[in-house]
């Protein structure tokens, strides 16, 4: 089991306000409380100094703290210490919420399903940040929210492709050398990642098309992120996903890595730590760019930076 630490403390002040920014600083780190006064926290949690900070405002304030390592011996006693932690009521009220709310999604307009969307997924990721020992809950409620994101992209993100269903092939890369390759434009995350990986791993002499609807797809080019193309969306994957499972690059890690930060950015789920980092980047590339070919050789030098990065 992880080492746990143990702050006791005890206030003789009865101010009021001392006490509230107290509870509020260890109740952010997701403190498990063994008793009035005994709060626990593991060592490797992110927010363990916030600890050594509550000490010094108790004993500013004339009381007594100090953090002590809490042996835990047996099973039992380790249960006992692990259920304080729990989760599963707070991933439940998300996970109820959710439910609620995707049901009246239609109703809601595209401004306000978006910003519900993010208040949603930042709720999922504070609660995880302090999920000390995750278990069944996070995976119900990490599905839960990917259900209410492909909800609202079903209403509101017009031209985003339907997932097809059954399983990816394999494709014989030696058909795909250098092809015209077509899909929409106004490139996001996926078929700027989606074409990075063409270009780098599948087909290095690729051209590419921007096209206004799949009915613009010339007739002779690979088309992908779109319905009707080629490459696309199948089941839960993303286009990037498929086009790896494709080609046989599954296997490669340091692609894996940026399939899960795409795929996370595309159609959401579990969060991913650089995810936030690179999806502001890239909306300053498409803010920035003069056109979809400036925005791709833009984008194609962050995807190189990251690639190298996880090969490490």
């Amino acid at each position: 089991m992880t080492d746990i630490a143990a702050l006791v403390l005890s206030l003789p002040t009865r101010d009021s306000t001392v006490r509230m920014r107290i509870w509020r600083a260890l109740k952010a780190t997701g403190c498990g409380v063994l008793r009035d006064g005994v709060y626990l926290l593991p060592r490797d949690a992110a927010g363990f100094a916030v600890l050594s900070e509550v000490e010094s405002q108790v004993r500013a304030a004339g009381g007594f703290a100090m953090t002590v390592d809490l042996g835990l011996r047996e099973a039992a006693q380790q249960d006992h210490v692990r259920g304080l932690f729990g989760r599963n009521e707070q991933y439940g009220a998300l996970i109820a919420e959710m439910g609620a709310v995707k049901r009246t999604v239609a109703g809601l307009g595209a401004r306000k399903a978006a910003a519900t969307t993010v208040r949603f997924q930042k709720a999922f990721e504070d609660l995880a940040a302090i999920d000390y020992f995750p278990g069944e809950a996070r995976v119900q409620a990490a599905a839960a929210l990917e259900a209410f994101q492909a909800e609202v992209r079903r209403f509101y993100s017009h031209g985003e492709p339907r997932p097809l269903g059954g399983r990816v092939e394999r494709r014989d890369r030696k058909r795909f050398r250098g092809r015209l390759w077509a899909t929409r434009r106004d490139l996001w995350i996926d078929r700027l990642a989606s074409a990075w990986l063409i270009k780098r791993f599948i087909d290095k002499e690729a051209r590419f098309a921007w096209i206004a609807s799949p009915r613009a797809c010339p007739k002779a080019a690979v088309g992908f992120d779109f319905d009707g193309a080629e490459f696309t969306h199948v089941g839960s994957h993303v286009t990037f996903e498929v086009l790896l499972a494709s080609f046989g690059l599954e296997d490669d890690a340091a692609l894996a890595a940026i399939g899960s930060l795409v795929h996370f950015l595309d159609a959401g789920g579990v969060p991913v730590a650089d995810a936030r980092g690179v999806e502001t980047l890239m909306r300053g590339i498409t803010q920035k760019a003069r056109d979809d070919d400036e925005r791709i050789s833009k984008a194609n030098g962050v995807f190189d930076h990251l690639y190298a990065a996880y090969c490490v």
